[in-house]
C-alpha cells in the first residue's frame, strides 16, 4: 500500500489536501481513483489509514480513516556525516533513513572536498525512503557546520561513536588518547553492557543519546583526530582493516550501532 509523509494534523475523519506534488504522484503516477485506499504518517500521529475523496485539476483530496499504528520513534540515534560528493551523501541520507537514524546533522572538516550540498533536497530524499520503510518520522537533516562548532556545543549527556579511520600501530593497546581504536561492535557491547547494568542499578529503562562521526573521504586531520580522541564522552572505534568509502563507513556503523545498541537489540528503544 502506498505510504505518505504529509504535514497536517492526522485524526479520524479528517479531509486534507497533500501537496500538489504528492496530488501528481498519486493520480497521474499511481492511477488512484476515488475510494482507492492509502497509508498517512506525519512524525507525531502514528498511522492512519485513508482514502482519495475526491479528484481534480487542482490535485485531490484524502479523507482519513481510522489509525492504524500508533506513534513510535526510533533509538535517539543521530548520524553525524562531513559533506562528501553529491551522490554519496544523497545514498548515505538514504540508508541512513532505512537504518533508524533520528537525525543527520553534516559538517565540514579541514579535509572535506565538498563545499556545499542542498539540504532540501536531502530532506525530500529521507522523506521517500521513510515512505518506502514504513518509519512512522523522518530524520530531520541539519545544516552542515564546523566540525569544531558542533564539538563545542557537543550535548554533555551524549555518547560519540567516532569512526577512526586512521592506521594505528598494531601493537599498541586499545583506548585512551593515543591507543589503537576498539573493534567498533565489542566497543558498543560493552557500552550495551554497561548500560544494562546501569538500568538494572537503577531499575530504569533508557538508552543512551549516541551519535555516531563518519569523515570525509580524505580522513579526518590529525589535530581533529587528537582532539576527538582526548574529549571524554568520544568512544573511538575502527570498522575493520580496509579503508571504507564514506557511504559503506555509515552504513557500516549505523548497523552495528542498532545491533549493540539500537532496537535490533535487547534494550528497549527511547522513544
Amino acid at each position: 500500500m502506498i505510504r505518505l509523509f504529509v504535514p497536517a494534523p492526522l485524526h479520524m475523519g479528517a479531509v486534507i489536501a497533500p501537496a500538489p506534488e504528492q496530488s501528481r504522484y498519486l493520480i497521474s503516477v499511481m492511477r488512484l481513483k476515488i475510494g482507492d485506499p492509502l497509508s498517512l504518517f506525519n512524525g507525531q500521529d502514528g498511522e492512519w489509514r485513508a482514502e482519495v475523496a475526491d479528484t481534480g485539476k487542482r490535485g485531490c483530496t484524502l479523507s482519513i480513516g481510522a489509525q492504524t499504528r500508533p506513534q513510535h520513534l526510533p533509538p535517539d540515534l543521530e548520524l553525524i556525516v562531513a559533506l562528501v560528493k553529491r551522490s554519496r551523501l544523497e545514498t548515505i541520507v538514504e540508508k541512513a533513513t532505512e537504518l533508524g537514524a533520528r537525525r543527520i546533522r553534516l559538517v565540514t572538516t579541514r579535509r572535506t572536498n565538498a563545499d556545499h550540498t542542498n539540504p532540501a533536497r536531502l530532506q525530500a530524499i529521507a522523506t521517500e525512503a521513510a515512505e518506502q520503510t514504513g518509519r512512522l518520522d523522518v530524520p530531520q537533516i541539519v545544516a552542515p557546520q564546523k566540525l569544531d562548532q558542533l564539538l563545542d556545543c557537543f550535548p554533555e549527556n551524549q555518547h560519540l561513536m567516532f569512526c577512526d579511520e586512521a592506521g594505528d600501530d598494531p601493537d599498541a593497546q586499545w583506548g585512551g588518547a593515543s591507543g589503537k581504536a576498539a573493534p567498533a561492535l565489542l566497543a558498543l557491547q560493552n557500552a550495551a553492557e554497561n548500560a544494562a547494568q546501569h538500568n538494572l542499578q537503577q531499575n530504569t529503562v533508557i538508552t543512551p543519546l549516541w551519535a555516531v562521526l563518519i569523515g570525509p573521504e580524505g580522513g579526518f586531520a590529525p589535530e581533529e583526530r587528537a582532539r576527538l580522541r582526548a574529549l571524554p564522552f568520544v568512544t573511538p572505534v575502527s570498522l575493520g582493516p580496509r579503508i571504507l568509502r564514506a557511504d559503506t563507513a555509515a552504513i557500516a556503523a549505523l548497523t552495528l550501532w542498532q545491533a549493540a545498541l539500537g532496537d535490533w537489540g535487547t534494550l528497549s528503544p527511547q522513544g
